[in-house]
């Protein structure tokens, strides 16, 4: 018989015991209530959108590509209304009837689509992408069960092969490939919508099920700093280059010199937007790359600008290695020896010819020992200052992508031969925009603009500028005195000498030629030139600059006869579409 001490003791281990069973309840209980909350807080709207998905199909709808359109507004890029044909297979009636159906009106490979269209555990196949509206109609007109047509935007080019190279192109899904529709396609793509119907658990849409729609927002416009007008001329121009020169490629740039927005650019052979050669690249990324922006070539006596500017502005600043403008250089033999190695002028200085010069007499008559005798006064540091201020060496920060930085010779590398050589534009590499921006710097006052291709991104709902892009100053490269002169002896050269081609009776123009020998495998192509003339109107006040560059043209290479020529055309039209009054 137990005693009332083991009694008590039982009764006491009995409570602790069931004490612990009600907190081991009540702390699981906790734990099942905590983690029912936790889903549902928690997890409660993925679970529900995964329930959804098992319950729902979903259709895309592509948004539309924004529109590209000039500076004044003119459509340039579109999109036009396409379609994608879609097939679920657990909905499809007669997958021979269908497969038939679809190969015919898409042009297709009937057994490739029949397999699409009796394939199983997917919810939908797509049979093709981008077809026409009309073709899309006709597939309708059959009524063929689990077929479906979702709207997306088919890219469209109003002009074909116009700025082909600037603009660039997209992929067959819509999604920018080069130029400006790479650069700038996060604006220009938009958000796709979806169109969500309800099924059962193998696919098929319920007869009474529900329909969701979710609109696509389609992209933003992009304004270019392109002027249409003035890009048709020098198109048109450029192609009557091609057509009289037979050259391996012709290409121009106009640009505000105030600015740095670029009002045309253009290279010929190009490609037809609208009819891309998907099926040969080779031909397609030649033919569509912007070699503006690309590809280096040494700019020859063009490059003799910088030359000239760099010795009047030291000359300003009080080196005593400079010279002004009144100096005069003594030349009769016409040629240097420089390091072993012998440089010449183009002509041979027949009777005294280029003898006595002053510098506006050189860049006249582009006299090659003169710019040589320049640099190497100046000296290989100062020389490269002024490269550097110019913005050679580096990329001009175009909003475009690809650019190249051109070459230069280091500066600890650079030997007087290879110094005495940049003076004239060889033994350095730049790109057609580099030049451009350089020469602009040399006679718009003295600035280096930074060049753009886009001036501003709206919104085509609202009409609401969503980014607006304006002149950047990268530096000063020289002074306004300087500038001043530069432009007026560069005015003489197109008045007087080597330019006069580009001359337009009434009008202040001034520029500078180019004939620049080909380096092919590393040595110089025997009769391989880049002809090319580089000016600018008016010259007491600049405003509208070209480049006019001719790729290894038949027959004559010298640029003052190449390119020159079309240059001034180019000024003539522009007079004539901006009515820009002649001087009095």
């Amino acid at each position: 018989m137990l005693s009332e001490a083991d009694l008590q003791n039982d009764y006491y281990t009995s409570k602790k015991r069931l004490l612990t069973l009600i907190v081991a309840a009540i702390f699981l209980l906790s734990c099942i209530f905590f983690r029912l909350a936790y889903i549902q807080v928690v997890w409660g709207r993925g679970l529900q959108a995964k329930a959804a998905e098992q319950w729902q199909r979903d259709l895309p709808i592509k948004a539309y590509r924004g529109d590209i359109v000039d500076t004044n507004g003119n459509l340039i890029a579109t999109t036009e209304t396409g379609y994608s044909v879609y097939v679920r297979p657990q909905s499809v009636g007669n997958a021979e009837q269908c497969a038939r159906v679809l190969s015919d009106v898409l042009g297709l490979d009937y057994q490739t689509v029949y397999d699409k269209v009796v394939k199983r555990g997917v919810s939908e196949v797509t049979i093709k992408r981008q077809i026409t509206t009309e073709k899309a109609e006709e597939i309708r007109s059959h009524n063929l069960e689990g077929v479906y047509l979702a709207s997306e935007g088919l890219r469209s080019y109003v002009y074909g092969d116009f700025l082909s190279q600037v603009l660039g192109f997209v992929s067959s899904d819509g999604v920018g490939q080069t130029g400006i529709e790479a650069y700038y396609d996060k604006y220009l793509q938009g958000i796709n919508g979806v169109l969500l119907t309800e099924t059962d658990l193998v696919g098929d849409e319920l007869e009474e099920g529900g329909t969701s729609y979710i609109p696509a927002i389609n992209g933003l416009t992009v304004t270019l700093t392109i002027d249409a007008v003035i890009q048709t001329i020098v198109e048109n121009v450029l192609q009557l280059a091609m057509y009289q020169q037979n050259p391996k490629a012709a290409r121009c740039i106009v640009l505000d010199v105030t600015t740095g927005e670029i009002l045309a650019m253009a290279s010929k052979p190009s490609v037809d937007l609208n009819n891309l050669p998907r099926d040969n690249l080779e031909y397609l990324m030649q033919y569509s790359k912007n070699t503006l922006l690309t590809d280096v070539y040494e700019p020859g006596s063009t490059f003799k600008v910088l030359t000239a500017s760099a010795c009047l502005e030291e000359y300003r600043l009080g080196n005593k290695k400079a010279f002004s403008a009144e100096h005069i250089f003594r030349n009769s033999a016409g040629t240097r020896i420089i390091d072993g190695s012998k440089i010449s002028c183009w002509t041979k200085h027949a009777n005294g010819k280029h003898s006595n010069q002053t510098l506006s007499d050189a860049l006249n008559n582009s006299c090659n020992p003169i710019f040589t005798d320049i640099a190497l006064s100046l000296g290989k540091s100062t020389m490269y200052d002024y490269l550097e201020k110019f913005g050679y060496g580096t990329a001009t920060g175009i909003d475009f992508a690809g650019e190249q930085a051109g070459l230069l010779v280091p500066e600890s590398s650079v030997t007087n031969g290879d110094l005495a050589r940049i003076g004239f534009g060889q033994t350095i590499a730049v790109t057609a925009l580099q030049l451009c921006m350089a020469t602009s710097a040399a006679v718009n006052g003295g600035l280096l603009m930074q060049p753009y291709l886009v001036k501003e991104i709206s919104d085509p709902t609202t009409g609401q500028v969503v980014k607006r892009f304006t002149p950047t100053l990268v530096n000063r490269a020289i002074s306004e005195e300087t500038s001043a002169q530069i432009a007026k002896m560069l005015q003489r050269v197109v008045d007087e000498g080597g330019g006069k081609n580009a001359k337009v009776e009434g009008y202040q123009v001034g520029g500078k030629t180019g004939t620049a020998q080909k380096f092919v495998d590393g040595a110089l192509a025997t009769g391989k030139y880049v002809s090319s003339f580089i000016g600018f109107f008016p010259a007491s006040s600049p405003k509208y600059l070209v480049l006019m560059i001719v790729d290894e043209p038949e027959g004559q290479s010298y640029g003052s006869i190449v390119a020159a020529p079309y240059a001034g055309t180019i000024f003539r039209e522009i007079i004539n579409y901006k009515n820009i009054a002649p001087l009095e």
